[in-house]
């Protein structure tokens, strides 16, 4: 058998370097009151994010009803467009 398959495989993983990213959709906003801010405190004390996260973002997937002050790190685009539509506003922290 050739030596580069008698040896171990063993290395270095990026792995544990990986940001760890907390996904929502804009559906699940549904749950604040109408003109609420939705941040990072408001999302735990709803249990919408758990954990140790790097990061929160919310995606597009879904309706929005209600008019919502949104103040999180990633928000994508079709998201943006619906939280806007629902006559709520954005702003990204970084």
């Amino acid at each position: 058998m050739p030596l580069h398959r008698r040896l171990p495989k063993k290395g270095f993983s990026n792995a544990g370097f990986k940001d760890k990213i907390a996904i929502l959709n804009v559906s699940q906003l549904n749950v604040f009151e109408d003109g609420a801010e939705v941040n990072e405190a408001s999302l735990r004390a709803r249990r919408l994010v758990r954990g140790q996260v790097d990061a929160i973002k919310i995606l597009g997937d879904g309706e929005l009803t209600k008019k919502l002050v949104v103040s999180i790190d990633k928000v994508s685009a079709s998201a943006k467009d619906k939280i806007e539509k629902a006559g709520g506003s954005v702003s990204v922290t970084v």
